[in-house]
């Protein structure tokens, strides 16, 4: 909305107040600034409040509003004055004001802080958070205006207003005065306060997506009158998965007199149906979309999944059609799925939604898949299928211009039919808050990613989100720190998500070997050593093993303290005639299911070569039977809640179940059962470490893989996960020490100072000596290196620091550069360095090209680099490698999210590739780790404290084997970027 010419020109309309937010029902709802244009809106929202919340909010019988009312709640400065309304369709539903106030809360401008604030809220939509909702943008409005107070006026019986503003998380005092409650709200958020934002968040966004998986009814607009066709296709498949809720067809060019096609009700317009309608799928030319979600919009639809096609994926244009859907939708308060999209589909059996392309719906299962691209969803479906893996949900969100892989992770976070989580990700339009979310979720079950396009440094077509500077490798590192298993391949995607599905998490990285192939279990020891495994020798069995011996054999392993989990090797047994015997295979798979329900719980792959029989008896197990609720990988939801669930399997003749807690057989088939536990009772985001022990999700899903290199990949992220989900159970700290150390007040007025009073939005890089001040305020101190523009100045340095002295030039093109001849170490007299000094200008340009530098030498060290940097999308990075070829050439950088805590700076130096060079790597004396990991946390807590730091690279940091020193450094300030992750809640608009 523009300004009108009564508004002051000082204070433009802020467009960038204007948000769309998901509001506690799963509804969308626009909060926006209100203008002289509201007049209207204002008064025809005034009449649809009750009396009793007028009186709430005048504190007296208020039954209209008078001109001059409408004049004053439409007219604002937008600095002193502030109105923010919240819409949806266009018309208000709930407003909020502030009004700056001085100490004796009389009208006043800056540099007062308080400010008065009231809302009203329709009745009709009271109890959707919209007030909550309102309460986090007014006080970030508030906050930009420079005030730091909130004061309200609340009458006792109130109840609903007193609880909106004591759950918000702010720190507030509150009094009762001359019959009203007196709230004060301190307005810098808090942790409490952030929490409270994130866990509604969470609770909205999830809503919204159980609104889109579960409807109660559907339309499929854009069903042809014959068959064929995108729109005949889906209601087909929506009938014949047999969705539980009612179904309809719709197309304006039905006749009149139609009654049914396929079966169901037709109709010429979702207004035609007269009854509720929660989902559309709509499959019309993009052209005639937008009609199609105004009438369902004006008629109550809840959701709307868009198959059409022709918009960001052709260019300039039809980004701009993306977009003005999204707007279109959201104003009415639906979300989309899509545009450009495959589909949705819901096992569950109180649901059994089908309405994508996909001919036929997936068997129920425990795996939730969200893909961006239909047809690498079309292939993980058939793999995941051939493989008799069950699913809980699956998405193709196509272009997800509005509803994103970040909102199924909300879902799926507290879905107690999801066990893990598997997406293929094409771009990221907020990586910071999807490491957020995926931290989260992880610490309760697995979230298997593959990223697509990692290289082409722009976006697929279609996806109008923001590019991210930030290398592919530390965007993998960042997904790693966050408990993501990231894979590179769909078929690794499958591999391990039926890996998690199907077995308990391993203990550790100590893996059994057993099978009827020597040469087959020496290529899986080979292959677990190459994945940082820990194999046990192979144990042959020999060719001759019957079923009944690779059930013993298994039994013994599992039952074996040393070993964390096992893989079974198979090849095809041979008959006298020399011919293999396929046969075999379902009572081989019989045997390893029974020895692995009644042995301790620890993961167990097959890995066979030509033996179909075995692989299909595995996955027919696992298709046929009922499933269970989550027991490997323990959730929000209570185990106890869990539905048990019994096997179909066939028994091996003879053999005697044997129990154990937790699982059991009758007659050889598997049944699973989980105990209840206490660890739901856990903070939200955690649960014990021992909730990884002792649970076997007993589905008789073995997983089988046809190379030994495949299954021993999926085990080896398995454990790393496994190892994660522990250390994420006690997270790490940072130590107090620094605060005694660190002075943020004087760093703040230094950058303040740097930065001048109009700072250029590029930023500026610092001088050596400016960055070795700004640096020396968080104890990071820089070795001073004094400029040498001739021999003459060269000696007098080396005479102020003292001998030995190195000689470097700081040349762009040569710096860092030993092997070029930059460097000169080790020079003891003025003989030496003006030697040196010659040698160097002579071989390498003039003074003034090379910009020479004097240092004092330090003890000898290992050379380290130690970097941060803001990137606007994934936010502070802090990265780690040694100097010189191990970072720069081969890459061998670590990356960790700032702030970082003692345990992510340990990490984040022992998983370089090169670390054991730290460590005392061939008799070398170990260097002083703990020096460089509290010069890590020193770094961190800058750019943490300082958003204006925008990068910091120390180089080279030498690691002496007592202490440390750093000989460079260069910091780059400038103006902070804006915090989206700590600002109100607001869906993303690209």
């Amino acid at each position: 909305m523009e300004p009108t010419p009564e508004q002051s020109p000082h204070h433009a309309y802020p467009d960038h107040w204007e948000a769309d937010v998901v509001l506690r029902d799963g509804g969308t709802a626009r909060v926006r600034p209100i203008t002289t244009d509201d007049a209207e809106r204002l008064v025809s929202f005034y009449e649809q409040v009750s009396d009793e919340s007028k009186y709430y909010r005048f504190f007296a019988p208020y039954p209209r509003l008078s001109a001059r009312d409408v004049h004053r709640f439409t007219h604002h400065d937008y600095v002193d004055r502030v109105g923010l309304a919240v819409t949806v369709g266009g018309e208000f539903i709930a407003t909020v004001r502030y009004d700056r106030i001085d100490d004796r809360g009389r009208p006043a401008s800056a540099p007062a802080d308080e400010a008065e604030v009231a809302f009203l809220v329709q009745d009709a939509h009271q109890g959707r958070g919209v007030a909550s909702a309102l309460l986090e943008h007014i006080a970030a409005v508030a906050r930009e205006r420079g005030i730091r107070r909130f004061a309200a006026e609340v009458l006792p019986a109130n109840n609903k207003m007193i609880k909106v503003f004591r759950d918000a998380g702010f720190t507030q005092q509150r009094s009762f005065e001359d019959g009203s409650v007196h709230l004060t709200l301190d307005l810098e958020p808090t942790a409490e306060s952030l929490a409270v934002q994130r866990a509604r968040e969470q609770r909205a966004e999830a809503r919204s997506v159980q609104r889109l998986l579960a409807p109660g009814s559907v339309a499929v607009i854009g069903v042809g009158r014959a068959p064929g066709g995108v729109g005949r296709t889906v209601l087909r498949n929506l009938l014949g998965s047999g969705f539980t809720g009612r179904t309809y067809a719709v197309n304006t060019s039905f006749a009149g007199d139609l009654g049914t096609v396929e079966g169901v009700p037709a109709h010429r317009s979702v207004g035609e149906i007269g009854e509720q309608v929660d989902l559309a799928v709509v499959a019309v030319p993009a052209g005639r979309v937008p009609e199609v979600v105004a009438d369902c919009g004006e008629h109550g639809v809840q959701g709307v999944v868009v198959l059409s096609a022709g918009y960001a994926e052709r260019g300039a244009e039809g980004r701009e059609r993306q977009r003005e859907l999204v707007r279109q939708a959201r104003s009415y308060g639906m979300r989309i799925i899509g545009p450009n999209a495959f589909g949705i589909i819901n096992t569950s059996d109180a649901v059994r939604l089908n309405a994508s392309l996909a001919p036929e719906s997936p068997k129920a299962g425990r795996i939730g898949l969200f893909t961006q691209s239909g047809a690498i969803g079309i292939a993980l479906l058939s793999g995941l299928h051939r493989r008799g893996a069950g699913l809980s949900a699956f998405i193709s969100a196509g272009n997800r211009a509005d509803v994103s892989g970040n909102d199924f992770l909300q879902y799926w976070y507290e879905d107690p039919g999801t066990d893990v989580a598997l997406l293929y990700l094409e771009s990221l339009g907020n990586p910071r808050k999807f490491t957020r979310l995926a931290r989260r979720t992880a610490a309760v079950k697995p979230v298997v990613v593959v990223k697509g396009a990692r290289h082409s440094g722009t976006n697929p077509p279609g996806h109008a989100v923001p590019v991210s500077r930030i290398p592919d490798a530390t965007v993998s590192a960042l997904m790693r720190q966050a408990g993501v298993i990231l894979v590179d391949t769909v078929t690794e995607m499958v591999d391990v998500g039926l890996l998690l599905a199907g077995q308990p998490l391993p203990d550790g990285p100590r893996v059994a070997i057993l099978g009827n192939s020597e040469s087959l279990g020496l290529l899986t020891y080979d292959a677990c050593l190459a994945e940082g495994l820990r194999p046990r020798p192979p144990r042959d069995l020999t060719t001759e093993a019957s079923p009944q011996d690779f059930r013993r054999a298994l039994a013994e392993a599992l039952a074996d303290r040393t070993c964390d989990a096992v893989i079974v090797t198979a090849i095809p047994w041979v008959g006298e005639n020399g011919e293999a015997l396929t046969g075999e295979g379902e009572v081989l798979a019989a045997a390893l299911r029974e020895a692995a329900s009644t042995g301790p719980a620890k993961p167990v792959a097959v890995v066979h070569v030509e033996m179909g029989g075995l692989a299909q008896a595995l996955a027919a197990a696992a298709s046929t039977a009922t499933q269970p609720g989550p027991a490997a990988h323990p959730g929000p939801q209570s185990a106890a809640t869990a539905p048990q669930a019994r096997t179909s399997s066939p028994a091996l003749p003879g053999a005697t179940p044997t129990g154990r807690a937790g699982a059991g057989t009758t007659d050889g088939a598997t049944i699973g059962t989980t105990e209840p536990t206490d660890s739901a009772d856990a903070p939200e985001g955690s649960r014990p470490a021992d909730a990884l022990k002792g649970s076997r999700p007993s589905t008789g899903r073995i997983p089988a893989y046809p190379a030994a290199e495949r299954a021993v990949r999926a085990l080896a992220e398995v454990v790393k996960y496994a190892q994660w989900r522990r250390h994420a159970a006690a997270p790490g700290k940072v130590p107090e020490f620094l605060d005694e150390t660190i002075d943020e007040h004087a760093t703040a007025g230094l950058i303040e100072t740097l930065l001048g009073p109009a700072p250029d939005p590029r930023g500026r890089p610092l001088t050596h000596d400016e960055a070795r001040e700004l640096l020396a305020g968080y104890g990071v101190p820089v070795r001073p290196a004094l400029p040498a523009p001739d021999p003459e100045a060269a000696v007098a340095a080396a005479a102020e620091l003292g001998y030995p002295v190195a000689l470097k030039t700081t040349a762009p093109h040569l710096r860092h550069r030993a092997d070029l001849g930059g460097v000169r170490l080790d020079l003891v007299n003025e003989n030496a360095l003006r030697r040196a000094y010659d040698e160097l200008t002579g071989l390498l340009g003039t003074p003034a090209e090379l910009r020479p530098v004097v240092q004092a030498m330090v003890p000898r060290g290992v050379d380290t680099v130690v970097r941060a940097s803001i990137d606007a999308a994934a936010g502070a990075v802090l990265s780690f490698g040694l100097a010189g070829a191990p970072s720069e050439l081969l890459g061998d950088t670590s990356h960790r999210l700032v702030p970082a805590t003692d345990r992510d700076v340990a990490e984040l130096i022992r998983s370089i590739r090169a670390a054991p060079v730290l460590f005392g790597w061939r008799g070398a004396a170990p260097a002083d780790t703990a020096a460089l990991e509290e010069l890590l946390l020193r770094v961190s807590r800058l750019v943490d404290d300082h958003p204006e730091v925008v990068s910091v690279a120390l180089e080279p940091v030498v690691v002496a084997t007592q202490g440390l020193t750093v000989l460079g450094a260069s910091v780059r300030l400038a103006p902070p970027p804006a915090r989206s992750d700590l600002g109100p809640r607001r869906l993303p608009s690209y």
